[in-house]
């Protein structure tokens, strides 16, 4: 591919490993909290503890271990790993404010702090007022706040931090569309599914965004491979995203089975489960690997720059 020019970092700092490893810990716990979530969802536990956001009258913090059991024990896990999640995001922003030169990174941290405490609200909201709606708008919130950590971690790595050559070319900006689809694609996704979960509504709609990002993985996949070479970090994340595809469709038609089918064809209660909930994280992990493959492909194209465009109106916007 044509190239142009080169992305370096202006910071003129050091790297400093710190704020990397907390969004990459960050994400690592909020795709646990994730994996609890859809225990939660798929064993009915969501209105297990009716008050929020005490829980039966307790401290959440303090509420006897003894006394958590079943559907109590999964839900109030589920919040206490929220308030985990909360509490690291809160740091990461200290740390970032503290250590980080680009200011644009700082705002992200700033605004994945409102993410999660929305994403808390809306899980208490949730609770009290025993909408579906909510629970709905909780769960699809929880994957788009999984990619801003994700990709927080993304931009302070070291790799990020090396000068690379900005594509010109058609191919390039064409490969840049059908990326960004593909990950638009893949959180329609999973807000139809979780349509699915709650409501067992939309599985035709589900089914058909299903069919369309599986020719979008496997044209991206063909897409990338003409820029292997010389985009080595395209590798990486192309390669998760089409093996998970694999997986993903696997998954799919158990719990279909599990959702749909479980009077006829019947899994036992440790399948019923695993099924859904490993749908729904290869789901997430989807996501995350479409949009690191995103994300490096726009920094190989240039952040501000348009087909039609000419020079790269911000060569060090992505440092």
């Amino acid at each position: 591919m044509a190239t142009a020019g080169l992305v370096e970092d202006d910071t003129g700092s050091p790297w400093n490993p710190w704020p990397h490893r907390l969004a990459a810990l960050t994400a690592a716990a909020t795709f646990v909290l994730i994996l609890v979530g859809g225990v939660v969802t798929n064993t009915g536990a969501g209105m297990a503890v009716p008050d929020w956001p005490t829980t039966f009258g307790h401290n959440m913090f303090v509420y006897p271990w003894s006394e958590m059991v079943g559907g109590v024990l999964y839900e109030h896990t589920h919040r206490l790993l929220g308030s985990l999640v909360g509490s690291m995001v809160l740091t990461l922003v200290v740390v970032l404010w503290a250590v980080e030169p680009r200011g644009w990174v700082r705002g992200l941290g700033i605004a994945a702090l409102v993410a999660v405490v929305i994403q808390g609200v809306l899980g208490g909201l949730r609770v009290v007022l025993a909408k579906d709606v909510l629970a709905i708008v909780h769960g699809g919130f929880a994957h788009a706040f999984f990619g801003l950590v994700a990709a927080i971690a993304l931009f302070t790595s070291p790799s990020w931090r090396v000068a690379v050559p900005v594509a010109h070319s058609t191919s390039a900006f064409r490969l840049r569309r059908l990326a960004v689809a593909t990950t638009a694609g893949l959180y329609a996704q999973i807000v139809l599914g979780t349509l699915v979960t709650h409501r067992g509504a939309r599985l035709d709609a589900h089914l058909f965004v299903a069919a369309l990002v599986s020719v979008a993985v496997i044209a991206l996949g063909f897409g990338i491979m003409p820029a292997r070479a010389d985009w080595p970090e395209l590798v990486g994340p192309a390669e998760a995203l089409r093996a998970l595809w694999v997986l993903q469709l696997l998954l799919a038609s158990g719990a279909y089975v599990a959702r749909f089918h479980a009077a006829d064809i019947p899994l036992g209660p440790g399948l019923a489960l695993t099924f859904p909930v490993s749908h729904r994280l290869t789901g997430a992990l989807m996501l995350i690997a479409s949009l690191i493959l995103t994300l490096r492909i726009y920094r190989r194209t240039g952040w501000l720059e348009s087909e039609a465009g000419g020079e790269t109106l911000s060569p060090k916007a992505v440092a």
